[in-house]
Order: C-alpha cells, then sequence, then structure tokens
C-alpha cells in the first residue's frame, strides 16, 4: 500500500505586527500615554529654556538682541493687563483670518477639483499670488484699506489660503480607486458621491491643509500688525523695540507662539472629533 504524505500545513501568521498588536491597551498604557503627551513637550520646553538662558549667559548674542528669560518674564510680570490685552487682539485677528481663508479656500480648492478647465485657468495665478512675498504688500494694503483690522486680515488670509487650496483640490483629486469604483456600480449621482465619498475621503488632506496654515494666520497677523496695527502683539513687538526695551519685545513674541501653539492643539482635537475613522483604519505609529 502506497504510504500518502499529507504535507505539513504552516501555523497561521500572527497578528503581533498588525498595527493593532502593536499598540498598547490597557489602564496603565493609557496612563503612559497621557504622561508622555504632558510631560515630553514641558521637558523640550526647558531645554528650550536652558539653552536660551545658557546663550544670554555667555553672550553669544548680544543682550539687546536676546534678553536673559528672567528679563523677559519681568516684563511680562510689570504689565500683564497691557500684554494680554494685546494677546486677545491677535488672537482674534488670527481667528478671523484664519476662518476667512479656511471658508474661501476651501471653495477655491472644490472649484479646481470640479473642472479641469477652472484648474488650468487659474492655477498659475495662485501660484504667482503665493510666491509674491506677503510683507511687500503691507504698505499696499494700508493705502488700499487704511488703518485698522481689515489690511490685517487681508494679510492673514493672503498667507493662509493657498495651502488650503492645494489640500482641498489634492483631496478631492486623489480619491481612492476602490472607492470611486464602488460609487460608479451603484450609479451614484455627482452629488450622492461627493456627500458620500470624495469629500470625506478629502477630508485628512484639507485638514493638513488647514494645520500648515494656522501657524501662517499668526505670522500674518503679526506682519499685517507691523504695517497698519494700532494693538496687537506685532504692534508691541514694533514699538518695545523701538525704544530698547526688547524684553518686552520679546514677551510679546513667546505671547505670539503660545497662542499659535494653543490654536494649532485646538484644531488637532477638532479633527480627532470630526475624523474619528482616520486613526482606525491608518497604521499606528
Amino acid at each position: 500500500m502506497t504510504d500518502v504524505r499529507v504535507p505539513a500545513v504552516a501555523p497561521p501568521p500572527t497578528t503581533t505586527d498588525s498595527p493593532a498588536a502593536r499598540e498598547p491597551t490597557g489602564k496603565g498604557a493609557h496612563v503612559r500615554a497621557g504622561t508622555s503627551a504632558l510631560g515630553l513637550p514641558v521637558v523640550g520646553l526647558l531645554i528650550a529654556i536652558g539653552v536660551w538662558w545658557l546663550t544670554a549667559r555667555l553672550e553669544l548674542v548680544h543682550p539687546a538682541a536676546l534678553p536673559p528669560p528672567g528679563s523677559v518674564l519681568a516684563a511680562f510680570v510689570e504689565k500683564p493687563a497691557l500684554m494680554l490685552d494685546h494677546t486677545w487682539t491677535t488672537t482674534l485677528e488670527i481667528l478671523l483670518g484664519f476662518l476667512l481663508s479656511a471658508v474661501a479656500g476651501v471653495a477655491i480648492g472644490l472649484s479646481l477639483a470640479a473642472s479641469r478647465t477652472v484648474e488650468r485657468m487659474f492655477t498659475p495665478l495662485l501660484v504667482a499670488i503665493n510666491a509674491v512675498p506677503k510683507i511687500t504688500l503691507g504698505p499696499l494694503l494700508v493705502v488700499a484699506f487704511g488703518w485698522g483690522q481689515t489690511p490685517i486680515l487681508t494679510m492673514v488670509f493672503l498667507l493662509c489660503f493657498f495651502p488650503i487650496v492645494l489640500s482641498t483640490a489634492t483631496g478631492l483629486t486623489t480619491t481612492p480607486a476602490d472607492l470611486a469604483e464602488l460609487v460608479r456600480s451603484w450609479n451614484a449621482s455627482w452629488w450622492q458621491s461627493f456627500r458620500k465619498v470624495r469629500f470625506p475621503a478629502a477630508l485628512p488632506q484639507i485638514f493638513v491643509g488647514l494645520k500648515v496654515a494656522m501657524p501662517l494666520a499668526a505670522i500674518g497677523a503679526v506682519i499685517g500688525e507691523f504695517q497698519a496695527g494700532e494693538a496687537g502683539l506685532g504692534f508691541v513687538i514694533q514699538q518695545y523695540a523701538g525704544i530698547g526695551d526688547t524684553a518686552t519685545s520679546w514677551a510679546a513674541i513667546i505671547l505670539v507662539a503660545v497662542a499659535s501653539i494653543l490654536l494649532y492643539s485646538a484644531l488637532v482635537v477638532v479633527e480627532r472629533f470630526a475624523l474619528p475613522w482616520v486613526r482606525e483604519t491608518t497604521s499606528y505609529r
């Protein structure tokens, strides 16, 4: 009788290398993740302050240009009401300009994605506008709109809108092929395809553009306040640097950075709540 041998069956592959398996679980893991999320930025901040203090202590940079951290903190403590009032003005300008650029940027990106003719017609113009150094437009904006918030918001808009336009157009024109084929197999209308598939699939890309634009909004607000501001942190930086009080100027610069970090973090939180499926369908880091 012939001896029939059954080939050995390889054991099923383990899933220890999958993203879900690599992701830590349990209460202790969540505590460690929370501690890391809070502790590591603090450590990085302390290192930066230490380098700053050492640089000022060794006078690697002239003290008039880079005062020590203690002098900057004292400048803020001496006039907290003034600094916070100007911080609120700048934060409001950042938010208003960012929202205007977000609405316009998404609308322009939709237009570019919807029509190849529109894309070919206006993309070179948009690139040209983005390439112009915005600080050179400051005096012209003052001539056109006068002093106040209008030229400042215009400056924020000019700095912010292009990344949003680009990310929106890219997201809407790179819908995954399997999803696009699925929609076509259902004979869905253009609006159904856009609402159910194309726009949700583009949202991660759109949020990338929004997150790039948020720090640019802070830069635009400060540049606008340099040129046309009657209040705000950019106004404080310029005024106090002009009289040699660089410690107060640096306090205002740090407040601009803090406001930008907080607004960016808020946008990240909005993204996580608005796109809960992204973390579930992408690889764990």
